[in-house]
């Protein structure tokens, strides 16, 4: 029998396109959907420390299994580093282990940036003794070592956790380093300190495996006063006055950068500060059962969040997790000035603490040996790391103040810096970075001494400082859409035709009352041997056209573009 024929006038109803499953647990996505879900689903990557101390200490790098290597090593933070002499127009076509060198990058995990001056020294000590005198401090308040080896491991972590400080979950599909306010407990104008918090998350979750196999990495902030940037964070928790509850905290998810930039939405929500731990594993939850499994692109909250959006996100936490509604709040207020942390400021105790400017984060083990002593000549024992790379040292008396500060400058750490010294960031770099493109430490170092001599005529009539951060490729872990001047490494093209290193340029991005992303100037590339003649004339173009009081981010976004290249 023939198959009955459609008439032709009738209209053919819609293709309904089946949407991929995203490998979200919740929705019974279990098996793994990519090399990374496969490697977490083997063996959970906390597990590889067993191995670490016992066979691969013993054998040597050529011992270490590839999975461990590149994979289930980042969760107690370690990184195989660059070998050097690679050049970046390299970085996207070789393999993995043509890029690995036979030494390791680690990260000291330092959440809210907290030290005393005997964990500062031990830090320092680790540093001399291991890694051949490296110390970077990140804008993620973490000191980062290179030049480690596997064999060493075991002893570096005896020292450091007989210190009360620990690698754990330092990289990885991970709960990372929470970030907290420098000034916390201290501050004349806080909201709210944030310390308990962060040390009952850490009491309650750190090392737990079943918040240890996340889509991808987790980033916390946690802070009474704005200056830990939380508006890109995965979680944070703002410091906010409830009219009628107090002082609390406001919550703030899906925020982060890297090459799909986003802002974090408020949920609307107040938590007390003894709530705080609860609801953030509550979000962290939902992340590991909700978030996108199956393409490490699309893995980070932020897109879970653009999907949903805040208000379904709350629901499913409500709902699902905390079985009852959060307090409604209201929002902070921005602040008017981001604050650095640089220079001498009061307590509210009567002390002061002194901040202090290393260029973008280098220092070495032996600075930080020196800056504990000389923390605790000037009866301080208490020492913090900030998120824009920078090391303040608390609890200072006002007659101590001259001898510390005199100390820190010989150390190369200046409490009064140059508009540009206090205004620089800069990643890793293709010095150690696989992922990398560009040059960034030291070119950062040129920069600053350039535009010190170069700006000197403008220095004391720049009301803020100009904020420059460079990128070694797209990952943003410099921030650099949230920067003044933000500079984004890759290869390009100079007048001669040649390749060459240098940066995508991105002006005006910011956080607080500017936050946002800027102006990114299509098809503008700037050559690394252009740079310091490129921010210079941006700087004289702002200094010049600003009208009275107006911010970096205010005139770049009015400014004509011929004025921007």
């Amino acid at each position: 029998m023939a198959p009955p024929t459609r008439d032709s006038s009738t209209p053919r109803a819609p293709r309904v396109k089946q949407r991929r499953g995203e490998g979200q647990w919740a929705l019974g996505y279990r098996e793994p959907l990519n090399p990374n879900e496969r490697s977490k689903k083997d063996d959970h990557p906390l597990n590889v420390r067993e191995r670490i101390e016992n066979i691969y200490a013993h054998g040597g790098f050529d011992s270490i299994d590839p999975g461990d290597l590149r994979g289930r090593f980042r969760w107690y933070g370690l990184y195989t580093q660059r070998k050097p002499g690679i050049d970046g127009g390299r970085t996207a076509t070789l393999e993995p282990e043509e890029l690995d060198d036979e030494y390791f990058m680690l990260r000291v995990r330092i959440d809210g940036g907290d030290l005393t001056t005997e964990q500062l020294a031990v830090i320092g000590e680790v540093s001399q003794t291991y890694a051949r005198d490296t110390a970077d401090i990140t804008d993620r308040q973490n000191v980062q070592y290179h030049w480690i080896r596997v064999e060493d491991m075991p002893t570096i972590w005896e020292k450091l956790e007989g210190a009360g400080l620990t690698t754990m979950t330092a990289c990885g599909d991970s709960p990372r380093v929470i970030l907290g306010s420098p000034l916390a407990g201290i501050a004349e104008d806080e909201v709210i300190d944030g310390t308990p918090a962060i040390d009952e998350i850490k009491r309650r979750y750190l090392g737990k495996p079943e918040y240890a196999n996340l889509p991808r990495k987790f980033k916390t902030a946690v802070s009474g006063l704005q200056d830990v940037a939380h508006e890109i964070h995965d979680v944070a928790f703002v410091g906010v006055e409830h009219p009628e509850h107090g002082p609390g905290f406001d919550v703030w998810v899906g925020g982060g950068l890297s090459t799909n930039p986003m802002i974090g939405q408020r949920l609307g929500a107040w938590v007390p500060r003894d709530e705080v731990p609860e609801v953030w594993e509550g979000v962290i939850s939902v992340f590991r059962d909700y978030g996108y499994r199956r393409l490490r692109s699309r893995a980070r909250i932020k897109f879970l969040v653009k999907d949903w959006g805040a208000q379904k996100f709350r629901e499913i936490l409500e709902t699902k997790y905390l079985d009852r509604k959060l307090i409604d709040g209201p929002a902070p207020e921005a602040p008017e000035v981001q604050r650095d942390h640089v220079g001498v400021h009061k307590q509210k105790d009567g002390k002061f603490y002194v901040g202090a400017a290393p260029i973008a984060g280098r220092v070495s083990g032996s600075t930080l040996i020196a800056v504990a002593k000389a923390a605790e000549r000037a009866g301080s024992g208490r020492v913090r790391l900030t998120p824009q790379q920078k090391l303040v040292v608390l609890d200072v008396p006002e007659a101590e103040l001259p001898g510390l500060q005199a100390e820190l400058a010989e150390l190369g750490l200046p409490t009064q810096p140059t508009p540009w010294r206090r205004g620089v960031m800069a990643c890793t770099g293709i010095e150690f970075c696989k992922l990398a493109i560009v040059e960034t430490k030291a070119r950062a170092k040129d920069l600053v001494a350039e535009l010190d001599k170069r700006l000197a005529d403008i220095q004391s009539d720049v009301d803020n400082p100009v904020s420059v951060h460079l990128n070694g490729c797209p990952n943003s872990c410099a921030r650099i859409q949230t920067a003044d001047i933000g500079l984004k490494g890759q290869i390009v093209t100079n007048d001669a035709g040649e390749q060459v290193e240098g940066f995508q340029v991105h002006l005006g991005g910011g956080l607080g009352l500017d936050a946002g992303f800027g102006r990114k100037l299509r098809g503008h590339k700037v050559t690394g041997d252009e740079l310091v003649g490129y921010v210079e004339r941006i700087v004289r173009n702002y200094h010049t056209q600003r009208e009275n009081g107006e911010r970096f981010a205010q005139w770049v976004a009015r400014a004509e573009e011929a004025d921007l290249r």
